[in-house]
């Protein structure tokens, strides 16, 4: 059942919620540490031993990318209704994403000095999509569509394969839609290691993009700097702000729909009457019944979620941008309102009838978001993640002359003769 805390009850459940952020535990990390120097120096005979050892497929005769013929049997032996979801789901993440993406630019200051800005692609991005015995094609559309609108000329993606060295055919589905070829059978930590370090068999990226489990996201943490990552996900996490106008069904929904994730996934609820709360505590216990994953849901309402009571509305708010979830849910009254009021939040779901699953699917927006408190200092994926930035800077002579004084008398008081004698050099 999901707790119910009432205002003098607040803190605690904060100082609780706020442990989920808890530095990774040792295990993980020497583990990862040893699974990436070891694919760094042995490369593909280290990857086959860990797809052996962690997924029991052995893949030294067929290799580890898809072949061709295996990408397209898949795309014919998908149902046309799910096909056209797919397409449809494409089409409209795409759209929001071309919004998002920024052009080079010159600006002529004063005569002699244009300055700029050239924004290119990166080269090579890395997609891990999570799988084995589950599939998320939507993980693949949320970064395969940003990278594809930047214009990245080479996407690659690393997902485990099913006991029989399988990949699902919608994964594949969706890559074939985005005009991806280069998939690769491997999962884990070592995945990571590949896509950043290389083997004799998979070329190294830029970038490395897409949610997975702790190994993972440890991974990408020890290897960032030798490529750039999007962000270190943690446990999915929701927070719904409903006040006397919300339907407590509606709530209740997504709160379980948040919580089926992970045991460790974190539903909340902020409300302002006890009433409402035990509405929707009842209705979360009603609903849960019909659920298929009982045992996930159970530890997650229990360990990491809760309807909160809050005094009032600014205290509501107050919570909200302390707590900084994932997913923020607005069921009140005037939701446009409110949304100003929001600091910190990965995505804002604004009224009753806007589910997070909406957003996880269909509507536009990335559903790769920062978890963790991190919404207070990060953005969700986007078309930005796979650009890059070059500063442009001309000076004429004449331009130069005006302000050579002035870069010589900086330069010597940082100590730094070079720096003034590359401007004296080219004064007349």
């Amino acid at each position: 059942m999901i707790p119910i805390y009432r205002k003098d009850e607040i803190n605690k459940f904060i100082k609780k919620y706020d442990t989920r952020r808890q530095r990774i535990s040792e295990e993980v990390r020497s583990t990862v540490e040893k699974i990436l120097t070891r694919v760094r120096g042995k490369g593909d005979e280290a990857l086959y031993e860990y797809i052996l050892q962690f997924d029991g497929v052995d893949l030294k005769e067929s290799g580890f990318k898809v072949p061709e013929w295996e990408i397209e049997q898949a795309v014919e032996s998908i149902p046309e209704k799910i096909l056209s979801i797919l397409k449809q789901s494409i089409e409209n993440i795409q759209y929001y994403h071309e919004k998002e993406k920024r052009n080079s630019w010159l600006a002529w200051k004063e005569e002699g000095v244009i300055l700029g800005q050239r924004i290119t692609p990166l080269e090579r991005v890395g997609i891990y999509v999570p799988g084995g015995r589950a599939f998320y094609p939507s993980s693949l559309i949320m970064a395969g569509v940003p990278a594809k609108v930047a214009g990245v000329k080479e996407i690659v993606v690393a997902t485990p394969p099913d006991e029989n060295g399988k990949i699902h055919p919608s994964l594949l589905t969706v890559a074939y839609l985005l005009g991806i070829k280069e998939i690769y059978r491997i999962s884990g930590a070592q995945a990571v290691a590949a896509l950043a370090f290389g083997t004799s068999s998979i070329p190294p990226v830029d970038k490395i993009v897409g949610p997975g489990n702790s190994f993972v996201a440890e991974a990408k943490r020890q290897v960032f700097g030798v490529v750039d990552i999007d962000m270190i996900a943690g446990p999915s996490e929701v927070l719904i702000l409903a006040d006397e106008t919300a339907n407590p069904d509606y709530v209740a929904a997504d709160l379980l729909a948040q919580a089926e994730h992970d045991p460790s996934a974190s539903s909340i609820a902020v409300v302002f009457s006890s009433r409402l709360a035990e509405k929707i505590q009842e209705s979360v216990e009603i609903q849960k019944k019909s659920l298929s994953r009982k045992e996930i849901l159970h530890s997650s309402l229990k360990e990491w979620s809760g309807i909160l009571i809050a005094d009032d509305f600014p205290s509501g708010i107050e919570l909200i941008n302390h707590i900084a979830p994932e997913h923020l849910g607005l069921h009140v009254k005037n939701p446009w309102e409110v949304v100003g009021k929001i600091q910190n939040s990965g995505a804002i779901f604004i009224g009753s009838f806007s589910p997070e699953t909406v957003g996880d699917y269909w509507a536009g927006p990335n559903h790769i978001l920062p978890t963790n408190r991190t919404a207070r200092f990060s953005s969700p994926l986007g078309t930005e993640d796979f650009l890059k930035k070059s500063s442009l800077i001309y000076y004429s002579k004449d331009a130069l002359e005006k302000v050579s004084e002035s870069l010589i008398a900086f330069a010597k008081m940082e100590g730094l003769d070079g720096h003034a004698n590359a401007v004296q050099k080219r004064k007349s």
